[in-house]
């Protein structure tokens, strides 16, 4: 029998075209071939612009990144990661050590606060929970050892509005990093890194992808030192993103100024509409004059206010469940950013962790809802929600 050679040898070289494609090519290869080992030396070395391995870096990250990196004004390259909690990890553990103090804002999203009060002091490094609309307070509790204060722009889900103004200035003054969450109010309505921050995060499964469909992070600093940190402890921990999703985040990145000035508009249309229904106690929306933190609101969001709505209802679990069921058409997910409008209860979802007690100190009941406002026509949503909340008072 003669010797058959393999019908495929890789790698197998692309036809040759005189044109480029229009869209993004997706590269799913894991592993990318060098020449020589001199060339991966200098690949490694940074002397050569390459790939070699996908959880080091892939082509479609690289165009996503630097997508965000320009809506961020980013002095460096940012590092994009397999999920927003992914992004918060590599701050909270790539850039601390035993013996650090780290500040969060009181009411960070559900699982950044695990992070800090369960996680975090069980590796050495102690951690405080305080009201970032207040620099009184987060001054009170910086110590010699604090290293960092993480805080969102605007808070999840009761829409308070941080000091930021004040907070950059008491970092720069004690030496301590500025960690800014902008996933909320995005680069469209805030620029964190004109603003005083250090570094900034994303969940890219929000608003920026926009169509929950992908789940992916961004993490960038102002400094090269703090890039490579975290992207080294991104690629030791596998927090790597999938070169598909990557993929589809750009497609949905190309329409994300388009969907947040039309479900930003609606927001306020929706708002002002709930804080006329009977049953409604009370609306959070930073553009309305009985917003806690309207004035703040007005001079750092550059009349920018989001597409985030929340409000409480009158009655408990009983009418909350009445509400979603009522809601005919929306989705009730723990979840924000979609083109379709979705309802969130965080007493059931993002804060059950919390004691009752803890969340009514905090503002949230069980009447109380976050709205993440998609692109429906106003008037349908407005209706919509008009039918839910008299189906909660039943």
């Amino acid at each position: 029998m003669k010797n058959e050679k393999p019908s495929i040898m890789r790698p197998v070289p692309l036809p040759a075209s005189a044109s480029r494609p229009v869209v993004t090519p997706l590269s799913m290869s894991v592993v990318y071939a060098s020449d020589t080992p001199d060339m991966l030396d200098q690949q490694y070395d940074g002397d050569l612009q390459g790939y070699t391995y996908s959880r080091e870096g892939h082509p479609n990250a690289d165009v996503l990144g630097g997508l965000i990196d320009k809506l961020e004004d980013a002095p460096f390259p940012g590092v994009v990661t397999s999920s927003g909690m992914a992004a918060v990890s590599a701050v909270l553990l790539g850039l601390t050590k035993a013996g650090d103090h780290v500040i969060g804002g009181n009411q960070l999203y559900g699982r950044s606060l695990r992070l800090m009060s369960e996680d975090l002091p069980r590796l050495g490094i102690t951690t405080s929970m305080v009201d970032p609309c207040d620099v009184a307070a987060v001054r009170a509790a910086i110590r010699p050892e604090t290293t960092m204060i993480l805080v969102e722009v605007v808070s999840n889900p009761t829409l308070r509005v941080a000091d930021i103004t004040g907070l950059a200035a008491l970092a720069k003054e004690t030496g301590v990093l500025l960690v800014v969450d902008n996933t909320f109010t995005t680069p469209r309505a805030f620029k964190a890194f004109d603003a005083g921050a250090d570094i900034v995060i994303h969940s890219i499964t929000k608003l920026l992808a926009g169509h929950s469909d992908v789940m992916l992070g961004y993490v960038a600093a102002n400094t090269q030192e703090l890039a490579d940190r975290m992207r080294v402890f991104c690629v030791t921990t596998g927090m790597s993103p999938s070169p598909f999703d990557c993929w589809l985040a750009e497609r949905g990145l190309l329409s994300f100024e388009l969907r947040f000035d039309r479900a930003q508009s609606t927001a306020a249309t929706l708002a002002d509409h709930l804080a006329g229904l009977d049953g409604v106690k009370r609306v959070l929306y930073p553009s309305r004059d009985d917003h806690p933190d309207h004035a703040r609101a007005a001079a750092l969001l550059n009349g920018q206010f989001c597409n985030m709505v929340s409000f409480e209802m009158v009655g408990g679990r009983k009418s909350a469940n009445a509400f979603t069921r009522a809601a005919e058409g929306l989705n009730f997910a723990p979840t924000l950013g979609d083109v379709g409008t979705t309802i969130s209860h965080p007493a059931s979802s993002s804060h059950r962790a919390l004691t009752e007690a803890k969340r009514a100190e905090l503002g949230m009941s069980e009447g109380f809802f976050r709205i993440s406002v998609g692109l429906e026509d106003p008037k349908t949503l407005c209706d919509v929600f008009t039918a839910a909340v008299a189906a909660s008072q039943g």
